[in-house]
């Protein structure tokens, strides 16, 4: 079964409700700040942020919030639940800054070099987004010098994902805080079409 398809299912959207409940908590809010791990991938006012695997808007609004008015947060799903809750959330807060999309995000068809940062909270490793895929397009959709940030969930995989990311040759670690992961986008080799 497609991504997309995957991500329209009822089965699937009925099996990630009570994962959404949780995503959502007011527990999850105190154990795991949201703006305290933004700070940490240093979202800025101004910026264009891509969030991949938004679910139900945990760290959206927050993100959209350090962005302002003269920045925009792409909140990107496939699951169309949690984008139906996203999107009441983002209305009742009022914010204009917010563009929900259903996309697939190892084919976002988003411009490329339109990005000042990617947020990959919590969605990574994951067997339907494989690295090998998944950061050639982070990187075509990022502007020269922009920024990943990943936060890795659970922590076995803290040794493994930031490796990989920088022996792609797509990214240079930049620092770690608060188990987010920072890293800059390099430019492509010359020899590099892709």
């Amino acid at each position: 079964m497609k991504t997309m398809a995957l991500g329209n299912s009822k089965v699937v959207n009925l099996l990630f409700t009570p994962a959404g409940v949780l995503m959502g908590s007011k527990l999850r809010k105190w154990l795991m700040n949201p703006e305290t791990t933004l700070c940490a991938a240093e979202v800025q006012s101004g910026q264009r942020v891509l969030e991949v695997g938004c679910g139900t808007g945990f760290f959206t609004l927050p993100a959209a919030q350090m962005v302002g008015d003269r920045g925009c947060v792409v909140a990107l799903d496939v699951t169309s639940g949690f984008l139906k809750v996203v999107a009441r959330k983002v209305q009742a807060a009022g914010l204009q800054n917010v563009h929900i999309l259903r996309r697939d995000a190892l084919a976002t068809g988003l411009d490329s070099a339109s990005l000042d940062k990617v947020l990959l909270f919590g969605v990574i490793p994951f067997p339907l987004l494989p690295l090998s895929k998944l950061l050639p397009e982070m990187h075509r959709v990022l502007r020269s010098g922009a920024t990943l940030s990943v936060w890795l969930f659970p922590p076995l995989v803290h040794n493994w994902v930031p490796k990989a990311i920088a022996q792609s040759g797509l990214f240079h670690q930049t620092k770690a805080h608060r188990n987010v992961y920072n890293f800059v986008r390099l430019p492509r080799k010359a020899h590099d079409h892709g």
